[in-house]
């Protein structure tokens, strides 16, 4: 076959199946212009290949079948990203709930009571007294972090560290207090 008739048959080919090719893919990718694409692709394809292929097969069947792979890998991916954003969704609304609980749970009479503040007096006592002195200068002074690190010659990072010591002690001391804690020192 000489490459005239060869192009005359694709064109034809291509006259014959693009539309029912399209809605096909269509049918499961659920975008026309995917639907669109996969079939140019799929067209070229065979085009690029017809030569390397036995030329008593069926043209329309191998370029279906190419278009249905690449229908079959686009949903998966949907697939994938679609589960994805599930757990993404699953993991906010775990999130909200939790902050509706506590903030339910929260008793504002607590966030004032002695008890509350004997704890807290409690567990900064047992801290080191530079990060106790870090800690107190940081939340009940509101001294900036730089400020704090000039006066006591260190860097901002280790006025970070000296604060993260003291909010994972004051965690555990108020674990049965989250809402004091979250209210009172984040």
């Amino acid at each position: 076959m000489d490459s005239t008739t060869d192009l005359k048959l694709f064109n034809q080919l291509f006259q014959n199946y693009q539309n029912r090719f399209i809605r096909f893919a269509y049918n499961y990718v659920r975008d026309l212009s995917i639907a669109e694409d996969f079939v140019m692709e799929s067209l070229m394809y065979y085009w690029e290949n017809r030569n390397s292929l036995d030329p008593q097969s069926n043209a329309p069947a191998y370029i279906l079948t190419v278009i249905k792979h690449k229908c079959l890998n686009h949903m998966k991916r949907e697939q994938l990203h679609q589960g994805a954003t599930d757990k993404m969704q699953e993991l906010a609304d775990w999130e909200l709930n939790t902050r509706i609980s506590t903030l339910q749970a929260c008793n504002p009479e607590e966030l004032f009571s002695v008890e509350i503040q004997q704890i807290v007096d409690e567990t900064l006592n047992m801290l080191p007294e530079r990060t106790r002195i870090i800690f107190t200068m940081s939340r009940y002074q509101n001294k900036s972090h730089k400020e704090i690190a000039q006066e006591f010659e260190i860097t901002t990072k280790g006025v970070e560290f000296h604060i993260d010591k003291a909010l994972k002690t004051l965690r555990i001391s108020l674990k049965d207090y989250f809402s004091v804690f979250t209210y009172l020192f984040m």
